[in-house]
């Protein structure tokens, strides 16, 4: 039996790199002709992220406020002092008649009410009651807002009656630290999570539609009277489409998201990279499975839609995992994006290292070698479907 060295031209080994390195070439091409593909992948390495980070606050910002000072006193005009920008805009000055018309029409997220004499019972020791009216229809600056107003309401009543900021007397001093985020900026939390949200979807949109615009075009039929197999087509389309990716990834965290929206990375890029290669596969995998189930672009976007949303919004990335309830945790952990999450949080967050990621990386490998079997078996029986 002649042996043939592994670095001759003819061994099954390179033949397959060969194969699969020129059919990825194709897919790329095939890619850079596609312009809205392109435009897509463009805008959401880009101009989406800008806009998700800069477009969605976590935290108040110039909450337009009123005051009704029934009392008129120097307390409750300091009071209304007290609401400056950039939380509030500078409060304006309504009467008791005039309020609720402007909360229904929508002019004021808040509204102090201050009743008459307000001062002279303090100063008494007696327990007036202040009224704050919030517009719920914007539900998390009316959440962050009344804890706000609560807090600088306490705190001018008790250095205005005893001098001292906090007034209450307790046996521990409680210091708040906060860690990677100190001044709670969602700017930084929404342009790197929008970079890894747009990592799935815009991975596989792009192997399922490549799959769908080869059975559309009628190019499959020519692929499967060469000598190629099942698998070096299946890979071709994952690596030239999760280079695409990465290529975007790479631009949107050095430029968009370090440059022009000013969010500090703190753990090391190349290992963040390395860790979305191998997710990239996972996800493709998914894609690849999507593509074969679907028999048009239709289909595919209704399959997309019902894939990706639950794993955007379930893996940790829009709302902590713990959360949610135990049944969906334990689900999610059969998904990679979950691990995805986790560790591109830990890297880019907390400046975690591989030690503290490995067992995340070794999960997205078992994981995606399970997707990639299934995807794999699913595009052998759509070959042989064709074929028949």
């Amino acid at each position: 039996m002649k042996r043939v060295s592994i670095f001759s031209p003819d061994h099954p080994l390179r033949l397959h790199l060969a194969n699969i390195y020129r059919l990825g070439v194709k897919e790329l091409r095939s890619l850079a002709a596609d312009k809205v593909l392109l435009t897509l992948i463009v805008w959401a390495f880009s101009g989406a992220i800008y806009e998700a980070a800069t477009g969605t606050s976590l935290e108040l910002h110039k909450a337009p406020v009123a005051v009704v000072d029934e009392d008129d006193s120097p307390l409750s005009r300091r009071l209304a002092d007290a609401l400056y920008p950039p939380f509030f805009h500078t409060p304006v000055k309504i009467t008791l008649a005039e309020l609720d018309p402007a909360m229904d029409r929508g002019r004021y997220s808040f509204v102090i009410v201050i009743p008459s004499n307000f001062e002279r019972d303090l100063v008494a020791g007696r327990s007036p009651d202040v009224q704050l009216n919030i517009d719920a229809t914007i539900m998390s600056q009316a959440f962050i807002g009344a804890g706000y107003i609560q807090n600088i309401a306490a705190g001018e009543i008790s250095e205005y009656l005893t001098g001292r900021r906090d007034s209450a007397q307790t046996p521990i001093n409680l210091v708040t630290r906060v860690r990677f985020n100190q001044n709670l900026n969602g700017l930084w939390f929404g342009g790197v999570m929008e970079v890894i949200n747009n990592i799935t979807m815009l991975t596989i949109i792009l192997v399922g539609a490549a799959l769908i615009r080869e059975r559309e075009h009628g190019t499959i039929e020519h692929l499967l009277v060469m000598p190629l197999a099942p698998f070096e087509i299946v890979l071709a389309k994952i690596w030239a489409n999760g280079l695409a990716v990465l290529i975007g990834a790479s631009f949107a965290l050095l430029v968009v998201v370090r440059q022009v929206l000013g969010v500090p990375i703190a753990g090391s890029l190349p290992l963040f990279l390395c860790a979305a290669s191998l997710y990239l596969f996972a996800a493709a995998s998914i894609g690849v499975y999507l593509g074969t189930v679907a028999r048009s672009m239709p289909q595919l976007g209704l399959l997309i839609i019902l894939v990706i949303i639950p794993l955007l919004m379930l893996s940790g990335g829009t709302t902590p995992r713990e959360s949610m309830p135990e049944a969906v945790q334990n689900f999610m952990l059969l998904a990679p994006t979950t691990y995805f999450v986790r560790l591109a949080q830990a890297i880019l967050y907390r400046g975690a290292g591989f030690a503290a990621v490995w067992t995340d990386l070794l999960a997205m490998l078992a994981l995606g070698s399970v997707f990639f079997s299934l995807a794999l078996e699913r595009f052998r029986r759509s070959v042989t479907q064709t074929q028949v």
